[in-house]
């Protein structure tokens, strides 16, 4: 018995230890696509922090005589009609869906956890006044409302996060509002609310925490819509204006004027944003089946597994530490 209560505390200590380490360890062992996912989007991240350093020409420098160059030791992706590197323009690029990813999303989720909580927590009138609203701007098909707001504030990199962020935002807080609701029918919920627990402590301390996992998740798969409709917008002339180096604004213009004459002007752009979206949720997905018992599916494969084989270890040390 001695030796169970020395062992209890250890693997508890481990275990808060190793949260991170463990979560790692099943995304790498469980979800290996996940995994390439993880690596695609750090790659993303650090092409677009040290895109100054990594690109060998600048986003807008001009060579005049090595126009429409195909990919060489000296263009390793060719060079555009005007004869820019297309190689730093990709890499300028990936700064772009770096920034616009990560600010609008954030700025989504902030806007869909203030409704979704204010909804799910204070219900009634306004709960219903507020959602009767949000179906109605959810009627509207996304790409109709971006193209609508853009051409109300004006094309430009903040104009596009923040009408990309409304949009997102007042979509997504259906499913904080759904996470709010299933947390406030909790009995430690309704046994503050018995003690005359103010509203703020109690957002703060017991409904907040406890919808974090879902805002997570929502944010991972935020991200890669967004870089995708802040492409579709630039592709169409609404998003960020030239010379801007906008993977779906490259892929637009010049991109398809020359298409057949110079392919690699549309082949580079279109690559890469098909495999930072395609990493992005790809990680996205493994996030929301490692952090939603639900949906986790390896229960039986891996951590079940593992606490039974732990259990069936520790009544074998049991039997075999009783006196015989």
């Amino acid at each position: 018995m001695a030796q169970i209560t020395n062992a209890l505390p250890a693997t508890v200590e481990r275990k808060k230890r190793g949260a991170l380490a463990e979560f790692f360890v099943r995304l790498v062992r469980e979800k290996p696509l996940g995994t390439v996912g993880g690596v695609i989007v750090v790659l993303l991240l650090l092409t677009g922090i040290f895109a100054n350093l990594l690109a060998p020409y600048g986003m807008n420098e001009i060579h005049p005589k090595d126009f429409l160059d195909a990919p060489s030791a000296k263009y390793w992706l060719g060079t555009d009609n005007l004869g820019r590197d297309m190689l730093s323009r990709v890499i300028f690029g990936a700064r772009i869906s770096v920034i616009v990813g990560l600010v609008a999303t954030t700025f989504s989720i902030i806007i869909s956890t203030v409704i979704g909580v204010l909804c799910g927590f204070l219900g009634r009138k306004f709960d219903i006044v507020v959602q009767r609203l949000v179906d109605a701007w959810m009627c509207f098909p996304g790409i109709i409302i971006l193209i609508v707001a853009v051409s109300l504030v004006g094309p430009g990199m903040w104009q596009i996060i923040l009408v990309l962020g409304l949009q997102f935002g007042i979509a997504g807080s259906r499913i904080v509002r759904s996470a709010v609701i299933s947390i406030k029918t909790n009995v430690y919920v309704q046994a503050a609310e018995a003690t005359g627990c103010s509203t703020t402590r109690m957002l703060a301390r017991h409904i907040l925490p406890n919808i974090m996992a879902p805002i997570i998740i929502l944010f991972s798969t935020r991200v890669p819509a967004i870089i995708l409709a802040e492409a579709s917008l630039s592709f169409l002339g609404f998003g960020i204006p030239p010379p801007e180096p906008s993977w779906g604004g490259m892929l637009s213009g010049s991109g398809r004027s020359y298409m057949f004459l110079a392919p690699w002007m549309a082949i580079w752009p279109g690559l890469a944003l098909s495999i930072v979206v395609y990493g992005v949720n790809m990680l996205g997905d493994a996030v929301r089946d490692l952090l939603d018992p639900r949906l986790r599916g390896g229960l039986g494969r891996y951590s079940g597994t593992r606490i039974k084989r732990k259990e069936s270890q520790d009544k074998n040390e049991v039997g075999g530490s009783q006196p015989q």
